[in-house]
């Protein structure tokens, strides 16, 4: 499912907001419905809790925190110990995974919670895994998909109902500096920006809505939306033939869907990992370009045969 920090921040038309809202009623049902013992919450960072400091491709949280940005949720996650086996696990298959003892997860990571598991967040054992969809270099998506393979060959075959999550916009491209064009300020911000005081935090984040509004309005300098690239991506995820994620190359992806269009990279993952489980259908899927969203905007759902 997509994500966007402006839910709480934004106007859409009120037809469009009550279809987000089906949708999201559509996928609390499905989860519900399954009843997980566990999730695997596959999920991006912003900026918020990884930086150049120490940028890797993916991570996963032994232990993890909420940093609370757009009023999301700042607490702790119920991470179960079975984590290090999984890291075990996937280190084993030669996929190089970063682990990380305190990690922390900003709303891209943790509204799916919010909305999934409403009204706590942390009702369920979570294992959090950060796949890097903003910050160059970027791994190949060959890769992406063979960490979410690792993950899925891990939990193939065990008792527990486990729920795999990704969550990213589609096609969009939000006001997220890039190190190669930024300011000397905004690279200091982009290696050293870990804990923010509440007012530069703020600051940043009405940099993002008054972007929003003027995206909404045809004024904002970014990037369209391009539901055409969304709508086929989605196919693909439909198909179920996972290989085919591997024909998404970077410097195109950021050409023709926004330089956040990488975010679909934790969608490659939980699908993969699905996949490896066995083939599957996917029995929902909503989809709609939402300018005030600044996202392609999308909710699956799906289950092995």
């Amino acid at each position: 499912m997509s994500h966007t920090p402006l839910l709480q921040h934004a106007d859409p038309p009120a037809h469009v907001m009550a279809a987000v809202t089906a949708a999201f009623d559509q996928a609390r049902h499905f989860v519900r419905s399954f009843a997980p013992d566990l999730i695997v919450n596959i999920g991006p960072d912003h900026y918020n809790g990884f930086f150049y400091d120490l940028m890797p491709p993916y991570c996963v949280g032994y232990r993890a925190h909420g940093v609370g940005d757009y009023g999301s949720y700042a607490g702790t996650l119920d991470v179960p110990d079975l984590v290090e086996d999984l890291a075990e696990f996937v280190i084993g298959r030669g996929i190089d995974l970063a682990v990380s003892r305190d990690m922390r997860i900003d709303h891209g990571a943790v509204q799916p919670l919010e909305i999934l598991l409403d009204p706590d967040p942390a009702a369920l054992p979570v294992i959090p895994v950060f796949v890097n969809s903003v910050a160059k270099p970027l791994v190949s998506m060959a890769r992406v998909r063979q960490l979410g393979e690792a993950i899925g060959q891990f939990f193939r075959g065990r008792a527990e109902r486990v729920l795999f999550i990704g969550s990213g916009g589609l096609s969009h491209d939000p006001p997220v500096p890039r190190y190669a064009t930024a300011t000397d300020p905004q690279r200091d911000f982009l290696i050293h920006g870990r804990n923010p005081t509440p007012e530069a935090r703020a600051a940043r984040e009405r940099r993002t809505i008054e972007t929003a509004r003027r995206f909404a309005a045809g004024t904002a300098d970014i990037m369209e939306l391009n539901p055409e690239w969304d709508r086929d991506f989605l196919a693909v995820c439909r198909a179920g033939r996972v290989e085919a994620f591997d024909e998404y190359d970077t410097e195109d992806m950021e050409a023709v869907a926004g330089h956040s269009a990488h975010e679909i990279r934790t969608w490659v993952t939980a699908y993969s990992a699905l996949r490896e489980c066995g083939d599957y259908q996917v029995t929902y899927e909503f989809y709609r370009p939402i300018k005030e969203f600044i996202a392609g905007f999308a909710v699956t759902t799906a289950v092995v045969d």
